[in-house]
């Protein structure tokens, strides 16, 4: 990042004509579209009526300058919501404007406490997923990729942000065989997706996740059942994404519809698919690395926030495996 891009600039501004309904319909419920507006922008945004006055690097303040005068004509004529507001940002390349400031420390509120990013890459990961719809997580066991995503979906059902959790893994055994399990298709792919409810149990609360269960607010599933739908105003989670095919990511990635965000999740040291199979997350990481909308956040050994073993172990693999493709190198 430059230094013309960290230093912070202020206009101050007139929407006109003045009117508290057009002000009412930009700002959105308990203004709701002005925090959208921030936290894609990277600026900060105050007003007293139809005055308003933004905060941030000078680029970004421009920028959002613009989209503001641009919104306050069309709040005159239409209804705005989230939806509308996704498709401004969009049509300003808001996030190719997100390259030009520095992440903000973001603070999520669940019945746990504040969770806030451990270090770098985890609060630059946090950010990327309060800016962007579709973003990817991807690194060792233990740098909290599943558990800050889970985080981050808690607390936009709690604002209201969307109206639905959806957690999804590919139903893909870790190297054990677990045969003809007991009991009806939910309970034989209740063991790939433990991980996920132990995360919004600690998040929500056990009485509270069963009975978001019940009502279909928070669903938790396997990859396969995603085909054919189309998910708006939901906040989904694939984890454990190394494990699923191309064609499965092509699938989920394409389910996405207005007013959601996606998170990918997963560990390219742990793919379970036969051999000759290729990741579809190595594969999205190749294919969509340059795509506007799309965060990547990739982290490393020392990342870990589980025991500080847990980030030696890693190292130790890593170290092994690449020993083992020099000498496969030579030979």
């Amino acid at each position: 990042m430059n230094d013309s891009a960290s230093r912070a600039t202020t206009s101050e501004f007139a929407l006109d004509p003045a009117d508290a309904e057009r002000l009412a319909n930009l700002a959105g419920p308990f203004d709701a579209h002005l925090r959208l507006l921030e936290l894609r922008l990277g600026v900060e945004i105050a007003n007293r009526g139809n005055i308003f006055k933004v905060t941030g690097a000078k680029g970004a303040v421009k920028r959002t300058e613009k989209l503001l005068h641009a919104l306050w004509q069309d709040a005159g004529t239409e209804t705005l919501d989230e939806p509308a507001i996704h498709l401004r940002l969009a049509e300003a390349g808001a996030d190719r404007m997100a390259q030009d400031y520095a992440p903000q420390d973001v603070a999520i509120r669940v019945k746990r406490g504040t969770v806030r990013g451990r270090g770098a890459n985890q609060a630059k990961y946090l950010h990327a997923i309060a800016t962007h719809d579709i973003n990817f997580g991807i690194g060792p066991a233990g740098t909290g990729k599943t558990f800050l995503a889970v985080a981050s979906a808690v607390e936009a059902l709690n604002e209201g942000r969307v109206h639905r959790l959806i957690l999804v893994r590919p139903a893909v055994e870790a190297g054990e065989k677990l045969g003809f399990l007991p009991g009806d298709l939910t309970q034989k792919v209740d063991p790939y997706l433990r991980p996920l409810y132990d995360a919004l149990y600690e998040m929500l609360g056990v009485e509270k996740v069963v009975k978001l269960l019940e009502k279909n607010v928070i669903e938790i599933a396997p990859l396969a059942y995603m085909r054919g739908r189309t998910l708006n105003d939901a906040f989904v989670i694939l984890d454990e994404a190394q494990n699923t095919s191309i064609e499965q990511m092509k699938m989920f990635l394409t389910r996405i519809g207005y007013g959601s965000t996606a998170v990918v999740t997963g560990d390219m040291t742990q793919i379970d698919l036969p051999r000759h199979q290729k990741s579809g997350l190595k594969d999205a990481i190749e294919v969509l690395h340059e795509v506007d909308g799309i965060s990547f956040t990739f982290f490393e050994s020392r990342d870990v926030v589980r025991h500080p073993l847990v980030a030696r172990i890693v190292n130790a693999y890593d170290a092994r495996d690449a020993t083992d493709v020099q000498s496969g190198a030579k030979g």
